[in-house]
């Protein structure tokens, strides 16, 4: 009897609920009415809303049995309007997203009536108002995100009461008043995030309470006062205070935060000394306590943190030595010591560790001379020794600083020469080398072809500043104060008219006296040879030269076609028909070639590349490489038509594609078209198209070493063909290719390349990686000392990186959700360790899948809710494996895209940029 009567609640309590559920296919149509844009991406939302059609929509998550509303996911499809009070109608949905939208007006007090949600998340749209009290009714709500919004107000109090609250995202708002002492009520809330908004006052002591935290991020606020002693009863893995007024000592009790991954104090008020007690936090990644009043020394015991990867001291008034014993945290990554007042000298033992980027003293009172060690950290990227008291010589051992983007040593009282191994740096963009005592000539940096910034103005340096290379980008400001400098960029000639005059009369001195010896000379060698020239035959005649022995610049050079587009042309054509290569016809600069334009007899243009280096010293092996790259054709690949090799220049002979490169269009002063979406997407497939084919489809396999946008051809349909697959190298038999230096372009050379100079495809895989987040952004690489790759980190690292899309996608994208898998794919290839990086075919078959989706007919649904409650939900957010632009296509490989995906959760989460 009691079976019987509990079958017949359950069925009528199913049978309630699926006459509830016949309104919610009505609901969603009047929460339609209130959003803008929504013709192209909610289509099929149309109707009478008739039950159980409404669970095919798109965005719409049914449960199996009652077809009620159970989840709504609308993230990230450009949505405008506002949100419909009827949204508190759906009685029966645990989810509602609608982040990354464009949505404004208030959050409607109304969505409290949804008593079953459980995740509301409605981050990244332009919503104010305050956050409506309403939201402390939802029993069951564990996720609340609304973060990077316009928000105003107080945090309701009665949040706090929510006892299974887990997630709360507030950050980037508007938000006014103080931290509530009740925070601490939330006894399963594990991540609380206020950055960035406007709130005042003190941290309440009850802190010490709210012992299921393992995030807390205060940062950039208006908060002041002492940071409280219980702080340290906490078990968090993240404290972020900076940015705020905090005053008074660092207390001593963090040094007991076992638990501690980063923390960060910067930019505050803090006095006194470091606690060297600090030097416990062994599993701590990242210390920043810069821009504070700090004093004292650097505690010596800071050397114990073992596990440190990032330590900013910077902005102090520290003072005394670099502790010796810094170098034993040998896994450190960055070091930022600089504008304090520390003396004694650069310790030797810095050169110890090994896996160094940055390492800034500058702007101290550090004296000495640069130990020469410092030359052996292979994998230094940034190095700022200026404004300090350094003296003797420039090391000849920064030449092993193979890495090396800048160099800074400006303002010391250093002397000698500039080192010639300096000018053998390949990667090096920024060298200052400013008020020192430096002396004889710059002739040494002619081959540092990717410098951008030099400035050594106020130094002893004399002789002739160059005027080609890469001399042509610097300007007079960079030399001033050399009096001994002169040369073009300086508008003063290098001999005066008195040495011109001595200079004169000496040479006609001595050619005098040469011409007379030569006369007397041949005087003697006739008189002798005369007797012997008599008994020649004259039958007999001079043998001729071996031209091939003895190369004449009468002889023109051999020019080699390829394909047929050059078919019945001579050199002497070429020379023709752009002047002696004209300077009227150049197209194009690069690193190492001057491009030119040339129509042939047949109207067909052709690409010219005149070399600037004579290759190579092996010519039978360029050539072999020459007839191997021209061998090679595909749709996506610039193809090479022929190559002309001679003492007076190398010439490459190329297709011509009319709509010049990608950089030109994202990046150029005149912009010639704007490029939506759906351009941008056939333009990345294209161009992984032409890698994976070098990849995967050439015998043997070969490496392009140089993928950017400006090696990305487009032709008069704006379809991408890789071009400067030139400089590659076959690889046979061995998976990896060592390079004496490193190759590519700065800002999308693979790091662990140019860590380790161990080539392979993950490398291009890498750089293409970059390309993809230009494409996203249309912002440059490197731009003012701005790393894109990252600031994406950054941002995705923060859950705002669709905040960087290119204002001309979000114009044109009908679905925003493609963009945000982009920006995926993008940071996947992008990963630091080359094992976790897709291969090119499965980039190629992740992008086919959203150039050519599968048909509509197939209906989305919205992600999975969490089951887990021990999993980041900021993380999943990231993986949306069953979302509106799901990847998915028949016929896939056995790799699944929700596989490749997958993988995205680490780039937000193990972030060791």
């Amino acid at each position: 009897m009691t079976t019987t009567t509990t079958t017949r609640l359950l069925l009528a309590a199913i049978l309630l609920a699926v006459a509830a559920a016949d309104d919610d296919g009505q609901t969603l149509l009047e929460i339609k009415k209130s959003f803008r844009n929504v013709d192209n991406v909610l289509y099929d939302w149309a109707g009478d809303g008739a039950p159980r059609r409404y669970c095919s929509w798109r965005g719409v998550l049914c449960d199996n049995v009652t077809f009620a509303v159970a989840a709504l996911n609308l993230s990230g499809l450009n949505l405008g309007g506002e949100i419909s009070p009827a949204i508190g109608n759906l009685k029966s949905v645990e989810s509602i997203d609608l982040k990354s939208n464009e949505l404004s007006g208030q959050i409607p007090d109304e969505i409290g009536d949804c008593t079953s949600l459980k995740t509301l998340i409605l981050k990244n749209n332009q919503l104010v108002g305050m956050i409506p009290s309403t939201l402390s009714q939802l029993p069951n709500l564990k996720i609340l995100d609304l973060a990077q919004n316009k928000l105003n107000g107080e945090i309701p109090r009665l949040i706090y009461w929510n006892e299974v609250l887990q997630y709360l995202g507030l950050r980037s708002n508007n938000l006014e008043g103080s931290l509530s002492p009740e925070m601490c009520q939330l006894t399963g809330l594990w991540y609380f995030d206020v950055k960035n908004n406007s709130l005042t006052g003190i941290i309440p002591d009850t802190i010490g309470n709210c012992t299921s935290f393992q995030v807390l991020d205060l940062s950039y606020n208006r908060l002041t006062g002492e940071i409280p002693f219980n702080i340290g009863f906490l078990q968090v893995a993240t404290l972020s205070l900076q940015g705020n007024n905090f005053s008074g000592p660092i207390p001593s009790v963090i040094g007991l935060m076992q638990a501690l991954a980063v923390l960060d104090l910067s930019f505050n008020q803090l006095s006194g000394p470091i606690p060297s007690i600090l030097g416990n936090l062994t599993y701590t990644e990242k210390l920043y306590l810069q821009g504070n009043r700090l004093t004292g020394s650097i505690p010596p015991e800071l050397g114990n943190m073992s596990t440190l990867h990032y330590l900013n001291l910077a902005n102090n008034n520290l003072e005394g030595p670099i502790p010796d014993n810094i170098s034993s945290c040998m896994n450190l990554i960055s070091l930022n010591l600089s504008s304090n007042y520390l003396s004694g000298a650069i310790p030797i033992e810095l050169a110890k560790m090994k896996n160094l980027d940055t390492l800034d003293l500058s702007c101290n009172m550090v004296a000495g001379p640069i130990p020469s060690a410092i030359g052996s950290l292979e994998h230094l990227l940034r190095l700022n020794f200026s404004n300090n008291n350094l003296v003797g010589y420039i090391p000849a051992e920064f030449g092993n600083l193979r890495s090396i983007m800048e160099i800074d040593l400006s303002s010391n009282h250093l002397g000698g020469l500039i080192p010639q191994e300096v000018g053998m740096l390949q990667n090096l963009i920024l060298l200052k080398l400013e008020s020192n005592n430096i002396t004889g000539d710059v002739s040494s940096l002619i081959n540092c072809f990717s410098l951008n910034v030099l400035n050594v103005s106020y130094n002893n340096l004399a002789g002739i500043v160059p005027t080609d290379n890469n001399f042509s980008r610097f300007s007079p400001d960079s030399f001033l104060g050399n009096p001994g400098l002169c040369g073009y960029w300086l508008g003063s000639s290098c001999y005066s008219t008195s040495h011109v005059q001595r200079s004169s009369v000496s040479r006609s001195a001595i050619l005098g006296i040469a011409v007379a010896g030569l006369v007397i000379l041949l005087m003697i060698l006739a008189a002798a040879c005369w007797p012997h020239w008599a008994q020649v035959p004259k039958d007999v005649s001079l043998s001729k030269p071996d031209i091939h022995a003895l190369p004449s610049s009468n002889v023109p050079p051999k020019l080699v076609i390829l394909h047929m587009n050059m078919a019945f042309l001579v050199y002497e054509d070429i020379m023709r028909m752009t002047e002696n290569l004209s300077e009227k016809y150049i197209i194009g600069y690069g690193a190492s070639s001057t491009v030119y334009k040339c129509v042939l007899k047949n109207c067909k243009p052709v690409a010219i590349k005149k070399l600037y280096a004579h290759y190579p010293q092996s010519l039978k092996e360029f050539e072999t490489e020459l007839e191997t790259v021209g061998s090679i054709k595909h749709r996506n690949l610039v193809s090479l038509q022929g190559y002309s090799l001679s003492p007076a220049g190398n010439l490459l002979f190329y297709d011509y594609l009319e709509n010049g490169s990608l950089w030109d269009v994202l990046h150029g002063s005149s912009k010639k078209q704007k490029l939506d979406w759906e351009a941008r997407l056939r333009i990345a497939l294209g161009a992984a198209q032409g890698l994976a084919y070098l990849h995967h489809d050439c015998n043997p396999r070969i490496i392009h070493r140089d993928v950017k946008s400006k090696n990305i051809l487009l032709d008069k349909d704006y379809e991408a063909h890789l071009a400067d697959f030139g400089i590659a190298k076959s690889l046979c038999t061995s998976k990896t290719h060592t390079s004496t230096y490193v190759m590519g372009t700065i800002g999308y050379i693979d790091p662990e390349y140019a860590r380790t100079s161990r080539l392979n495809e993950k490398s291009d895989v890498y750089s293409y990686g970059i390309v993809l987040l230009e494409l996203l952004t249309g912002k440059k690489p490197v731009d003012n000392e701005c790393n894109l790759h990252h600031l994406i980190l950054s941002k995705a690292a923060d859950n705002t990186v669709m905040e960087m899309v290119d204002p001309d996608i979000a114009d044109t994208c009908k679905d925003l959700g493609e963009v945000k898998k982009v920006f995926q794919l993008a940071l996947l290839c992008s990963k630091r360790q080359p094992s976790d990086r897709p291969t090119m075919h499965e980039v190629v078959r992740v992008l086919d899948c959203l150039v050519y989706p599968d048909p509509p007919s197939k209906p989305a649904l919205p992600p999975a809710l969490p089951q887990s409650s021990t999993v980041p939900s900021y993380v999943n957010e990231y993986v949306s494996l069953r979302g509106g632009s799901t990847l998915s296509c028949e016929n896939s490989s056995s790799a699944s895209d929700a596989e490749l995906f997958l993988k995205f959760g680490e780039v937000i989460s193990q972030n060791t940029e």
